[in-house]
């Protein structure tokens, strides 16, 4: 049998894998089963890392607000409280670049929630109870009215679909399913001229 050889194809494969693998330290960059080990560990610490990046930046951002809280005779966790309570939504990327770059306006939102803090309530509770009185007093009107109302309803809908239904164009399914719900005797028997006599 002929030797087959893998020629270029297999020569390029291994190519892509060392070239990835430049710079990586001994013979990680220059063996190709080593350099696709250290590939594949690669790969899995980049995955992890990126995940990681995301909770490192926050806890940079805090700890600026934090360091930025305390210049201002305030802690960090009060802060935040402080501009929840006032319903002033900024994250803490833009906090922690105004803590650095605008002082005066860093200042400006820690007054803001000092005021919050003072006042107790939060925004969103004073409206919350606002719209509960509204209910409250308009509870009782409708619930005289509604009951009437619905009974009309109902009637008006029973008529309308009484004068809309044609029963010839219905199968004999169907119109057995209607004398059923209409309480006709003896519908099961009928033929389909019968039930549509007794129908109308």
């Amino acid at each position: 049998m002929a030797r087959v050889k893998g020629g270029n194809v297999s020569k390029n494969r291994r190519r892509k894998v060392l070239k990835q693998a430049k710079g990586y330290f001994g013979s990680k960059h220059r063996l190709y089963k080593t350099a696709q080990e250290q590939l594949f560990h690669s790969g899995a610490y980049a995955y992890r890392d990126r995940k990681q990046n995301k909770r490192n930046f926050r806890k940079l951002w805090i700890t600026r607000i934090n360091a930025a809280c305390r210049l201002n005779d305030i802690s960090y966790s009060r802060f935040i409280n402080g501009l929840n309570i006032a319903g002033v939504t900024v994250n803490r990327k833009m906090l922690s670049e105004l803590a650095i770059d605008n002082e005066k306006a860093f200042a400006d939102l820690v007054e803001i929630a000092k005021d919050a803090l003072k006042s107790g309530k939060k925004a969103a509770d004073v409206k919350a109870e606002v719209k509960t009185e509204t209910k409250t007093t308009a509870k009782p009107a409708t619930k005289k009215e509604t009951p009437k109302k619905v009974e009309e309803k109902k009637e008006e809908k029973k008529t309308t679909k009484k004068e809309k239904v044609d029963y010839s164009t219905m199968t004999l399914a169907d119109l057995k399913k209607v004398a059923k719900e209409q309480g006709l005797k003896g519908y099961s028997t009928m033929k389909k001229d019968e039930l549509i006599k007794n129908l109308k």
